[in-house]
């Protein structure tokens, strides 16, 4: 059973409002042709807030989020109280307030607080969202933990899922951040979980489209990724590194869309201060 996250909207009242009151409609606001329902989508790892300077600055990661008109936005590396390196802040649930959008976050690890009494310690991924976000999950999938000591590959949460409704298209979006290690196999357990959550989750919502967001640490060519090509569409874009973000060399970041999805364009926005990754934007359009 997937373990439901806790953050079904993570907005405070007067930054709801706010949103409201500044109201920018959604990239994805005006109809596509033939009455298709468009959605701009992207995925980021924040780097836990740090750009290539390795500088903790919200500011210029907000910023640098806003750049992007995105609708929805997969998000890598978030700390939520982790510890000095984010100065302890709540960083999902503040870029959350800063873009006027929701929040579910799904920690990989959620830790004892240190000193005692205080929030407890998690890192994951998020989902960002300026469409309601009616259903949240955190997922287990393989892992090969980065905080024991003597490591073995186990099922650990941090695939996290939502359920969005587009302007009345069902949308389920998955984000993902899988193994960094230079040996595939944990990946290529990671793909496998990744393939048989989807498809449990494909006849959960009747008609939903599927998108999955995240840093999969290998190239679009890797063996281990192959599996994932039988069902999910890599976006792209053909060229165009995202690692690291001063002189990216690799694609390892990605948005790959499911049945039911077109892939009107795709980029990798030059932004390389916020991160030592750049962000993937995909213009998607569905048909009703």
């Amino acid at each position: 059973m997937p373990i439901r996250t806790r953050a079904l909207p993570q907005l405070t009242l007067s930054a709801a409002l706010l949103s409201l009151v500044l109201a920018v409609p959604p990239a994805s606001a005006a109809a596509g042709p033939h009455g298709a329902v468009p959605l701009r989508i992207a995925t980021y790892n924040i780097h836990a807030g740090a750009g290539m300077d390795n500088v903790f600055d919200l500011d210029r990661q907000a910023a640098a989020l806003r750049s992007l008109h995105a609708d929805v936005i997969g998000l890598q590396e978030v700390d939520v109280h982790w510890g000095t390196r984010s100065q302890g802040r709540d960083v999902a649930r503040e870029l959350a307030e800063r873009l006027g959008m929701q929040v579910s976050f799904a920690p990989i690890y959620s830790l004892d607080p240190d000193p005692a009494g205080g929030p407890r310690r998690e890192f994951g991924v998020a989902v960002l969202s300026r469409y309601p976000i009616r259903a949240a999950a955190n997922h287990e999938i393989t892992r090969l933990s980065t905080q024991d000591p003597n490591p073995v590959p186990a099922p650990a949460p941090g695939f996290g899922e939502v359920t969005l409704k587009v302007r009345g298209v069902p949308v389920q979006v998955f984000v993902t951040h899988l193994d960094y290690r230079a040996d595939p196999a944990v990946r290529v357990a990671q793909v496998a979980d990744t393939r048989r959550i989807m498809a449990a989750e494909r006849g959960s919502v009747p008609g939903a489209r599927q998108v999955l967001l995240g840093d999969f640490n290998a190239a679009p060519s890797a063996p281990e990724l192959g599996p994932l090509w039988q069902e999910l569409r890599d976006a792209g874009p053909a060229n165009g590194g995202t690692y690291p973000a001063d002189a990216p060399v690799n694609r390892i970041d990605y948005v790959a869309v499911g049945e039911g999805i077109r892939v009107r364009s795709v980029s990798v926005p030059g932004e390389a201060a916020a991160s030592d990754h750049r962000p993937v934007v995909a213009d998607l359009s569905m048909p009703r």
